[in-house]
């Protein structure tokens, strides 16, 4: 299994798990690789050392240091590890697109005309999200309803499994 560190134009910087080089090559060629934060498929390969798994391999001694040289460093915990991937600003993209999906309802290709109506009163106000055209954004911004794209990350569409 080959860990890879992955980035895509837009400088959001994930993992991808193959099976080989040659198993990245061909779904990268097929457009199968894409970011999780914005769907780009113009993925490159970042540097990254191995992992060697060095079981049998002891620590050199270091001479002429006291005791806290000689201390083995303390592993990273899981908190911590969580915390410093939680902020950054992928994750915090991620966690705000969620909250947005569980806190309105998809109308689908409705939308111009759902925001309409709750704008004039004809139904009544609630958190919508869905597909508008350009066209259609543009006669909703200048009858003065506030709409904004937001592009929804393909992981999130679907559930995981």
């Amino acid at each position: 299994m080959k860990v890879l560190d992955l980035r895509c134009t837009h400088g959001h910087g994930f993992e991808g798990w193959f099976a080989s080089n040659e198993a990245f090559d061909s779904q990268l060629a097929s457009g199968l690789v894409e970011c999780p934060v914005c769907g780009d498929t113009a993925i490159v390969k970042l540097l990254s050392a191995p992992r060697l798994n060095l079981s049998n391999a002891k620590a050199p001694k270091e001479e002429g240091r006291g005791d806290a040289a000689r201390a083995p460093a303390a592993p990273a915990t899981p908190s911590t590890q969580v915390s410093a991937s939680s902020t950054s600003p992928e994750a915090r993209w991620m966690r705000a697109v969620r909250e947005v999906l569980a806190k309105t309802e998809d109308v689908g290709d409705r939308f111009a005309d759902e925001a309409r109506k709750m704008h004039y009163g004809e139904t009544a106000e609630r958190g919508i999200r869905g597909q508008a055209t350009p066209e259609q954004t543009e006669a909703l911004l200048d009858e003065g309803i506030p709409v904004m794209a937001l592009p929804i990350p393909a992981a999130l569409k679907e559930t995981l499994q």
